[in-house]
């Protein structure tokens, strides 16, 4: 049986475990506080030394949050900046990450065959029917987003820098800080209001709410949220390190 290292990157935690492609864990997963300021190298060694605490694997998938295509960064708005997610950023940094080829670093450090992709595309491949169009939002420390179409993952749509009004893009709109700033209660609704307006854009047959966020909806708002609308749990970002393999192989 086939077994990946899945590595969920995010702004405040990089955690990984090694499963199978019934979905089982051959480890309990770890978890580290992603470092600051975080230059590439020191990105690829944090993986590296993550890997070694776990079970050896047949192949690995990296999940990254901002524009990832075909392996290479594009642009990612949390691992540039001085100390994490809404602090400066640093122009040696942006300069390492624009362009960095993560998915050949990671393939040579780790000597394994490794798919590098955003983290939402990772997390919906984990919970996607493969009926119809479905899409996924995370609610993290800022906002991911991924569309799969017959359970094919479509290209990639960075919503969280898109405006939602002068100088306040979706990341900051949504993301953890403003969580916090506003309680469970504000924000929430807010998710709703979010939901509302993507969903004449994307026509969805199906929404997945996913992120360490998602459970901090109120009941009241994840009703509201509609009958199209399914809230899902954040090892579905796990999971999906390992079905997103056979999605890309059908």
């Amino acid at each position: 049986m086939t077994t990946t290292l899945a590595i969920d990157c995010g702004g405040g935690g990089i955690k990984a475990c090694v499963i199978d492609d019934a979905g089982t864990m051959r480890a309990q997963p770890v978890r580290v506080p992603t470092p600051y300021p975080l230059s590439t190298a020191l990105f690829v060694d944090t993986l590296s030394v993550l890997a070694r605490g776990l079970p050896k694997a047949d192949r690995a998938t990296v999940g990254l949050p901002g524009m990832i295509r075909h392996g290479v960064v594009m642009n990612t708005p949390h691992y540039v900046t001085k100390s994490g997610p809404r602090s400066r950023a640093l122009p040696e940094l942006v300069t390492q990450w624009t362009g960095f080829d993560a998915q050949a670093s990671l393939a040579m450090a780790l000597g394994l065959p490794v798919k590098v992709l955003n983290d939402a595309e990772v997390h919906g491949a984990g919970v996607v029917t493969g009926q119809g169009l479905e899409v996924i939002l995370t609610l993290g420390t800022g906002l991911g987003c991924a569309v799969f179409d017959g359970g094919k993952l479509a290209p990639h749509i960075e919503l969280s820098q898109m405006p939602v009004k002068t100088d306040v893009v979706y990341d900051n709109y949504i993301g953890e800080p403003e969580r916090r700033r506003l309680g469970d209660a504000l924000w929430s609704r807010r998710v709703v209001r979010m939901v509302e307006g993507f969903r004449p854009v994307f026509h969805w047959d199906r929404l997945y709410i996913g992120g360490g966020n998602s459970r901090h909806l109120t009941p009241v708002s994840a009703k509201r949220l509609g009958d199209d609308s399914v809230i899902v749990p954040n090892d579905a970002a796990l999971i999906g390190g390992s079905r997103i393999w056979l999605l890309e192989s059908q």
